[in-house]
């Protein structure tokens, strides 16, 4: 059981594929377990309570199973989950995982993941660590150490997971505009193996397949991570920037490294580069000491920087973290307040977003039936918008269609298929330009 982010569901499928070599299978519904793992997030107060929660209900459910807590709540409060009804052992130190593991009969799996299970899309972790000392952030507390795959190793499991028919992989990290910089220390940099040297790299790699990027900090989207986006053929044009906040004054108390001006500049930058690029964020709502004046500033960078997508999070104090102890608490009705006009502004900008790409032919990652619309497939778009169209069949899962948008109904393109199962179109009406390329996938 996983809660979190996509590093997390990463390492926990690394554990899945470990157990199963070590002759472990997925119990029944209705079969009882011998072994229960939970991968937990900390992220926030509400992280950790769904953690607590899943652990007593595996309980109740498997109370012969012996239960194993990892992920980063094991690794910032131990104790507090080695007192939960049916716990048998905490693994609060993730360099010492599969040591801990050993008597269960368990080896780290030699090459990474193979498969990504309960997916069509596959994460791939390329780095871990957080060097960063944001106020409000408990991550890099526990996950400290910087530490960056080589671009060989990475390479080689995106080969498998591209043979076992997977046309689209996630890169993804704690903080994967990081990667490569332990890799880099103290070489030349005619030496160094940063993101976009991966990027190049995943570029020669055969087959018809594309590449999204998790997250990425505003300050890293420059220099040589941009030229690689614009020559990249298979990265999508979809970028996940963390804001936090539009206020210069909140982000100087969040510690962020940027500031509203240089945000925005940015996102400037690669609406130029993209046509019609995608952007989500993620924005703190509530900060300490967060006047109505910090919030319309936000609101006002939301709509400027025209992101389609919001992950709205009120404040959660963090023990052990700087922000917890600043004065000038926002009181819970004027959070929850603040969080529905940002959701009304949110859906104002995505229904606008979708209604942008009505006439474009989308590369579409078909995902499974349509469970509104009887016949039809849905997916997730190169632009991140889910998309339905009709002509559903189970042989599509997995596969990439190029889709012409008609309509957009409540959040979801409508289309019709205009290519082969592979994304490529022919006779598409774009212009022979950056946009056609990310249109037509090829």
């Amino acid at each position: 059981m996983t809660l979190g982010c996509k590093v997390n569901q990463y390492e926990t499928q690394l554990l899945r594929e470990a157990l199963a070599a070590a002759g472990y299978r997925d119990a029944a519904a209705d079969e009882p377990a011998d072994l229960c793992v939970v991968n937990t997030c900390t992220v926030t107060a509400e992280a950790d309570a769904k953690g607590r929660q899943l652990v007593r209900r595996l309980h109740e459910g498997q109370p012969r199973a012996a239960i194993v807590v990892s992920g980063c709540y094991a690794a910032r409060d131990p104790a507090a989950l080695l007192r939960l009804p049916g716990v048998s052992k905490v693994i609060s130190d993730k360099s010492r995982l599969w040591d801990e593991l050993a008597e269960f009969g368990v080896q780290r799996p030699p090459a990474g993941i193979r498969r990504f299970d309960g997916h069509q899309r596959a994460f791939v972790k390329v780095q871990d660590g957080c060097l960063l000392n944001c106020s409000f952030c408990i991550i890099p507390r526990v996950r400290p150490i910087l530490r960056s795959r080589p671009i060989g190793d990475i390479v080689g499991e995106v080969r498998h997971l591209l043979e076992e028919g997977y046309q689209e992989i996630v890169l993804t990290g704690i903080h994967l505009g990081h990667y490569g910089i332990d890799l880099s220390r103290g070489r030349p940099k005619s030496g160094w193996s940063r993101l976009w040297h991966l990027i190049d790299a995943l570029e020669e790699l055969p087959g018809d397949f594309r590449v999204r990027l998790s997250s990425l900090e505003a300050a890293e989207v420059r220099g040589d991570l941009v030229a690689a986006l614009a020559r990249s053929r298979r990265v999508c044009p979809h970028l996940h920037l963390c804001l936090q906040s539009g206020s210069d004054r909140i982000l100087t108390l969040m510690r962020r490294r940027y500031r509203r001006a240089s945000f925005l500049e940015r996102c400037r930058r690669l609406r130029a580069l993209w046509h019609e690029p995608a952007f989500t964020t993620d924005v703190i709502v509530g900060f300490p000491g967060e006047t109505e004046a910090d919030f319309a500033e936000t609101c006002e960078v939301v709509r400027e920087a025209g992101f389609c997508k919001v992950h709205i999070f009120p404040f959660s104090p963090r023990q052990g973290t700087p922000a917890a102890e600043l004065p000038g608490r926002v009181p819970p009705p004027v959070v929850a307040e603040r969080q529905r006009r940002l959701r009304q502004l949110e859906q104002e900008l995505a229904d606008a977003y979708c209604r942008r790409l009505i006439g474009q032919i989308l590369d579409v990652l078909v995902e499974g039936p349509d469970s509104s619309r009887s016949g039809y497939a849905q997916g997730t778009s190169c632009r991140y918008v889910p998309v339905a169209f009709p002509g559903y069949s189970p042989h599509l899962r997995r596969r990439r269609i190029a889709v012409r948008i008609v309509s957009a109904e409540a959040g979801v393109l409508v289309g019709e298929p205009v290519g082969s199962p592979t994304g490529e179109v022919a006779n598409s009406p774009s212009p022979p330009s950056q946009a056609g390329a990310w249109e037509l996938a090829s």
